[in-house]
């Protein structure tokens, strides 16, 4: 049974690989992440879960389609992905000092065509940030293209104060929802 990674993220392939778990293949969805008017941030992102996983398996009938989406809310505010300094500026220094909640949902759609979601919410707590210290964070470029402008994985776990939940989850893909996913689809796992 062929398993197809809905994504193009090298982190979502690394953490796989942490589970023992290597795709057969790769097929990056694309679909439009643009938020619905007032939808809130963890039914947002398993929306682009399932969207993801639904676009992948009409291309790939007969295999297992794996897809995520990663959200990080201020509140009910979804932060974008940082594309660009000033919209990773705006996201650091809103999230200085406050606590945020990261959704990472998790899509499995199964040989014969049957959805399974999962969603892992994890809080996150940044300290108060000084100027010095997001100019230094924007100056390290790993924000890029990262939602809520920040890669935990990296610099920025030094600036993180606390965490409850999946620290996978909040790098996009939480190990112990997909692995359960997996399972109950009868993929083999050591």
């Amino acid at each position: 049974m062929p398993l197809i990674l809905a994504s193009a993220s090298p982190r979502r392939l690394d953490l796989l690989a942490r589970i023992g778990v290597v795709p057969d293949a790769i097929v990056p969805a694309e679909i439009d992440e643009t938020p619905l008017k007032g939808e809130l941030p963890a039914p947002h992102a398993e929306r682009l879960a399932a969207a993801k996983a639904a676009a992948v398996a009409v291309a790939k009938p007969g295999a297992l389609v794996l897809a995520a989406d990663t959200v990080v809310a201020a509140g009910r505010r979804i932060l974008p992905k940082a594309e660009e300094d000033a919209t990773a500026r705006y996201c650091l220094e809103l999230l200085s000092g406050r606590r945020h909640r990261v959704h990472s949902a998790v899509t499995l759609i199964d040989a014969d065509g049957q959805a399974r979601h999962r969603l892992s919410t994890s809080i996150v707590t940044f300290k108060r940030l000084t100027a010095e210290e997001i100019d230094a964070y924007l100056a390290s470029g790993e924000w890029r293209g990262k939602a809520g402008g920040y890669a935990i994985q990296g610099r920025a776990e030094a600036l993180v104060r606390f965490l409850s939940g999946s620290h996978s989850g909040v790098v996009g893909l939480p190990l112990f929802e997909t692995r359960a996913l997996l399972l109950s689809a009868g993929y083999p796992l050591g």
